[in-house]
């Protein structure tokens, strides 16, 4: 059969046929290269935003902000008018640094490779114990998304570049003397105010809402009813604590791995060195003579700390009587190494010791022999080192066979859950963000809302939370978002409602006091009517905390009191009630020197500064945006 396959594939209408799919493919390769499609979010002064760019820096921003208020920001994002805002916010703050970035071009300003190096090498979070550390460096960028170094190299010097720009507009903002007086004077001022409360509460009873209002609310604020997508999974989890419970440990166990790993019990002998530098400086001959003569004064029994702070060339170590501290080996030259590690006793003085710095005298001021741990000491730490060491290496070994077992067999967990010996679970609702542990891993999620779960209903790949745990997952429900129904939101609709219009009758009632009472008229018993009445409080601060800010808010924004008129305005307080505001006095504290006042000042001149250099930058710059919609992957 294949012989006359072979034969039939040789003749005209096979060469074709075959002709036609290789110049479609050609055609549609052409194409692909032709007509790219432009996925940027923005151009600046046709340079492209993109929306790659976007997703990072809008996960970014949703991360910290998530991170700081928590199931608030939880609520908030289920705001599709807020959520709206926060993106396009995040799209203006990667504008405002394209521009930034366009102008330090400009401008030439530039970060020399030397310095950023120089960063790199003093961050503390590149140091161990107080030194650069590559290995941790690259692991850090790596675990930051800097796969190459040179990626981060270029992520640091854009963000120094700005912060350049931007610190030589901030150093060039002053404050002069009267401006700090005025500002005290405005802090210290104290008002003396009197304000009644009108409950928005006793309209409520009066409201009617019909079904056509709760209609026409449910068709208009259809996103506040949504119910965001989510999904509950089955999955197989391998933890190395549960294998580690597994583990039988023996003895011999103990014992070989304490052979095996003795360096660890061993605290090597440690040496406390002083000494007395004479440097060759340009008379190498002298300098030895010089060194002699301390020598034999050492030797006469003068004191090494004294003669240290009088003689030694060294001085950091000399105003501490010589004391280099405990002896690192490798730090210094191996000829003053091997006169130190020479002194067998505590107070042992060596000869002159010849380095590239000059002669060296060296006493040995403290000396601690070299202990080691007994098995016997380590051997309940160690059966549990051994025992996560076995359950490490088991882990590895189970995670290689899950993948390989829900690979082969992707429409169940069954033969892979038996394959490690663990039980299938199932997991909480998930939605996209604010999942307990482990579902608030990125990786866990993306697999949850991937194609290969929701749409092929196949096993997702291993998925590594951290170095001690693995999950396998697979779609047990998928609930797409939608809106509730209305009958299920109908009274939260109607209360919604009901509130609104209560507060708008209230608003009303209080905008028709506040006429009556600008003009002269008495309206004590129009507030008695209403269940309020006019609190009176004296030297008010403006950040006092014993009454509603927003009732210290309106009082520090009306004018001050004139003979003939009255200042007064209206407010609304946060628990949705409103209240009638009066400044009766105002009065001026004895101004205070505040040493701190010109620098909050300056700091906010200098952002003032800023936020107007980028508006110039804004005016003469094209500028397109596209709408920007809720990213779909979580980076």
């Amino acid at each position: 059969m294949l012989e006359d396959i072979r034969e039939k594939s040789q003749g005209l209408t096979a060469k074709i046929i075959l002709g036609l799919i290789i110049l479609t493919f050609a055609v549609a390769g052409v194409g692909s290269y032709t007509n790219s499609v432009d996925t940027s979010v923005a151009t600046v002064n046709g340079e492209s935003i993109s929306q790659q760019d976007f997703n990072k820096a809008y996960q970014a921003q949703r991360n910290r902000m998530a991170q700081q208020f928590g199931d608030m920001f939880e609520t908030l994002s289920n705001d599709q008018n807020y959520m709206a805002n926060f993106r396009q916010g995040v799209l203006d703050n990667l504008i405002n640094e394209k521009l930034i970035d366009q102008a330090s071009n400009d401008m030439a300003i530039r970060v020399s490779d030397e310095r950023i190096k120089e960063t790199i090498r003093q961050m503390p979070e590149f140091q161990v114990d107080g030194a650069f550390d590559n290995n941790r460096y690259l692991a850090i960028i790596n675990q930051a998304g800097f796969f190459q170094s040179s990626d981060f190299r270029d992520y640091l010097r854009t963000e120094m570049t700005r912060r350049q720009l931007s610190q030589a507009l901030v150093a060039s903002e002053f404050n002069l003397p009267y401006q700090e007086n005025l500002q005290q004077t405005l802090q210290n001022q104290t008002r003396d105010i009197r304000f009644a409360t009108i409950a928005s509460e006793q309209f409520k009873s009066a409201i009617e809402v019909t079904d056509e209002e709760i209609e026409t609310y449910y068709q208009e604020n259809q996103a506040r009813f949504e119910n965001k997508e989510q999904v509950k999974v089955d999955y197989i989890s391998l933890n190395v604590a549960d294998i580690a419970k597994k583990i039988t440990v023996t003895d011999e166990d103990v014992a070989q791995y304490y052979k095996e790993n003795m360096t660890q019990f061993t605290q090597a002998e440690k040496r406390r060195i002083s000494h007395i530098l004479i440097e060759f400086n340009e008379d190498e001959a002298a300098a030895e003579s010089a060194a002699n003569d301390v020598l034999a004064r050492l030797e006469q029994g003068e004191d090494f700390a004294t003669l240290a702070k009088e003689v030694s060339h060294d001085t950091f170590s000399g105003e501490n009587g010589g004391d280099l501290e405990w002896l690192e080996p490798g730090v210094m030259e191996s000829s003053f190494d091997d006169a130190a590690l020479a002194l067998a006793n505590v107070g042992d003085l060596s000869g002159l010791v010849k380095t590239s710095f000059g002669y060296h005298v060296i006493k040995l001021t403290a000396l601690e022999e070299e202990k080691i741990q007994t098995l016997d000491e380590v051997k309940v730490a160690l059966r549990e080192t051994v025992s996560n060491e076995k359950a490490q290496d088991q882990f590895f070994a189970l995670q290689q066979e899950m993948a390989r077992i829900s690979f082969e067999y992707p429409d169940s967990l069954d033969d892979a859950a038996s394959g490690v010996d663990v039980a299938i679970q199932t997991s909480p609702w998930l939605s996209r963000a604010g999942n307990a542990v482990p579902f608030n891993n990125a990786q866990v999620i993306e697999a949850a809302f991937s194609d290969l779960v929701l749409e092929d209903n196949m096993n997702s790949d291993v998925i590594e939370v951290n170095d001690d745990i693995a999950l396998v997952l697979r779609l047990n429900t998928y609930q797409p978002a939608n809106v509730k129904p209305k009958s299920e939101v109908a009274e939260q609709i109607k209360s919604i409602l009901i509130a609104q219009k209560a507060t708008e009758k209230a608003q009303n009632t209080v905008d028709e006091l506040l006429a009556k009472h600008k003009a002269g008229t008495d309206i004590t018993s129009d507030l008695a009517s209403l269940n309020a009445s006019f609190e009176v409080k004296e030297k008010v601060a403006r950040f006092g905390a014993d009454i509603d800010q927003s009732v210290t808010r309106a009082a520090f924004v009306l004018p001050h009191p004139v003979a003939g008129t009255v200042s007064a305005s209206s407010a609304s307080l946060s628990n949705g009630d409103l209240a009638i505001v009066e400044v009766t006095s105002v009065q001026v504290a004895e101004i205070k020197p505040d040493p701190n006042l010109g620098k909050q000042q300056v700091s906010q001149l200098a952002q003032s500064a800023y936020r107007g250099y980028v508006d110039s930058l804004k005016v003469g710059a094209k500028i397109t945006r596209k709408v920007v919609s809720e990213p779909t992957t979580v980076y």
